[in-house]
This record gives structure tokens, sequence and C-alpha cells, in this order.
């Protein structure tokens, strides 16, 4: 059994805790959590050690992987510390504030070995994975523009401060948010080279950016917008889409559907000329469990069977996660020179 250590008992803490305590491999053995009501309640109830500070957990637990589900100021040093130790890191997103850091993770990581991973589930939703295999074959001719967007109703009115609404803590809606769609759009099309006309908006806070716009060039010389807002009352949660604008079609892609138009018919791919729909549920493989979304339970287990066979190639892999935070400084700083 792989033994899991679990550092912070948010909503992603939480999620991972049961996932990963539902694994066959897994069993999640301790916790570390600074609120004593949480710890207190997980001793009696869920029968796993509390620890109040990491380094406790870390150095005196006898640990395989630890899942890192904290604000994302303490990524960098407690990801470094479970790699000193020779744990196996899942850390949640964004990776790093500071891109410097991130890169020397990076490096440590693959120096000891270790399996890696960033928790940028929507690669692990059928409809990204599909639409990825479409752009890869080249089935709707070269990709000329991508636009890629993200919207959610996080910060709707001001409020008292959180970590989310700090910028050394969470960094906003750049981090929080256009984070995901930066990472779903390297993913779909490759490294993104450069960013203009970037502006971080401030709606309801006053120290964080509420919504982003960029305009961005990928290295393949395709063309790319990036719409993030935390902000937006229309939409009940989280939703990302992607458009995929090619010489030979398009693609439109969120969580639930596929949206194809082929000019041609693929008739090796049961496509036809037109317009195509496929469904989330056409397009997901199999998961031996299921708790709160496939895409959650998949990443967990993609995460876990690397570690028992493994493997050092991760799709997640703190690498990749290194060029999303490296888009988010060059637009963060393109915006920064806009406006001061």
């Amino acid at each position: 059994m792989i033994r899991v250590g679990i550092a912070g008992l948010g909503r992603m803490g939480v999620s991972h805790f049961a996932i990963a305590n539902s694994h066959p491999s897994a069993k999640v053995v301790s916790i570390c959590e600074p609120a004593a009501f949480v710890r207190k309640a997980l001793e009696r109830h869920a029968h796993v050690k509390c620890f109040k500070h990491y380094e406790d957990m870390v150095e005196k637990e006898s640990l395989d992987a630890i899942f890192i589900t904290t604000p994302t100021r303490y990524h960098y040093p407690m990801t470094r510390l479970a790699i000193e130790n020779g744990l196996h890191v899942f850390v949640e997103k964004p990776f790093c504030l500071n891109p410097q850091e991130g890169q020397e993770l990076v490096k440590l990581a693959t120096e000891k070995g270790i399996v890696n991973q960033v928790g940028y589930h929507s690669r692990f939703l059928g409809t990204f994975r599909e639409a990825k295999r479409l752009i890869g074959s080249r089935k709707s001719g070269d990709v000329y523009h991508v636009l890629g967007e993200v919207y959610g109703p996080v910060v709707l009115r001001e409020a008292k401060k959180t970590w989310r609404t700090e910028p050394t803590k969470g960094g906003g809606c750049l981090y929080d948010y256009a984070a995901h769609i930066i990472n779903l759009m390297q993913f779909l099309n490759g490294p993104i080279k450069y960013v203009s006309g970037s502006v971080l908006q401030n709606i309801y806070s006053k120290e964080v950016d509420d919504a982003v716009f960029s305009s961005i060039q990928f290295e393949n010389g395709a063309t790319g917008q990036i719409r993030a807002n935390w902000s937006e009352d229309t939409y009940r949660k989280f939703t990302a889409q992607v458009t995929v604008f090619g010489k030979f079609g398009k693609i439109r892609v969120d969580a639930q559907e596929l949206h194809v138009f082929f000019k041609q018919s693929l008739e090796k791919d049961s496509y036809c000329s037109g317009w195509n729909t496929r469904w989330l549920t056409d397009l997901s493989p199999g998961v031996g469990f299921y708790l709160r979304g496939e895409e959650y339970s998949l990443q967990v287990d993609y995460f876990l069977r690397a570690i028992k066979n493994g493997t050092r190639n991760n799709t997640n892999s703190f690498a990749a996660a290194h060029d999303t935070d490296k888009v988010i400084s060059l637009i963060k700083a393109d915006a920064d020179g806009r406006t001061g």
C-alpha cells in the first residue's frame, strides 16, 4: 500500500483525502492541518494521525507520497521539503507564484527521480483529450487561432480578505482561474511564446485581479486569446471552454461536450462533414471508483499508478506546470507594464 499524507484540509484537501483513501493501492495515514478542531475530529472519526506542523509530519511519519493542498505561497517550501525526504508529490495548481522557485523544484524532482504531478484536472476529461487527439493528428488542418475562456462565481461582492484575495498567498484570478485555461491551451496546442495587450481587471477585489484578458502567440505560430473572470455570476460553477480554429475545421470543447466542424468527412474517425457532437459520457475512460467527478478520480488514480509502476514521465508534471507559471509571469509583467 502507498502510504499517503495530506497537507492542508480545505476543499481540495478533503477531496484528495476521500479519493486517495478509496484507492485500492493507497491509504491516507496522516494529515497536516493548523485548525485544532479539524485535527481533533479527524483523529476521532477518520483514525488518521494528525500534525499541526508540516515538518513534523514529513520527517516523523513513514510516508511514500504527499498531497499538498495549501494556499499557493506554501507550495515551494513544502514541495522542496517533501522531495528532499524522497516523497512523491502531488501539489495543487498553480504550481508556484515565483517561476524561479518552480524551475528549482523541476530540477530537484528530476534529480531525485520522484513522481511529480500538479492538479490541472481538465487534462483528464475525455472531451479535452479527444480534442487534443484531433489537433495532434491534424484532422482540422493547421491551427491558426485558439480562444480559451474560463468563468465562475468566486468573488461576487466586496468582502473581507481571504488567502485568495492576497497577492502573496493566492494571486487572484490570474493564478487561480486563468492558470487553468492557460495550462489547457498548452496541452491542446503546445508552448506559448509571447503575450501582449494583457489586462488584469479589478471588479470587486482591491489587491488582486478579478478578470484577465490577454493575447498570445504559440511557438507553432498560431495566435490566441485568454479570457478569465471569477466574478461572473451568470455561471453556476467553474466553466472552461476552448475554441480551436483550423484550416479545415473548428473545434469547440468544454468539460461536457465536444463540437467539431469538418469541411470534409473523416469516415475512419466517424466524423462527418459539417458539425459533429460528442459527449463526455462517450469519451471518458472507465474509472474504478467515482468521487466528486471522474477527472478528479482519474488524476489521483494516474498519480498513484505512476508511483506503483515507477512511471516518471507524467502528463501533468512539474515541468508542464512550470511552463504555465512562466506564461502567468509574462501576462503579469505585460499588464504591469501597461499600467505602470
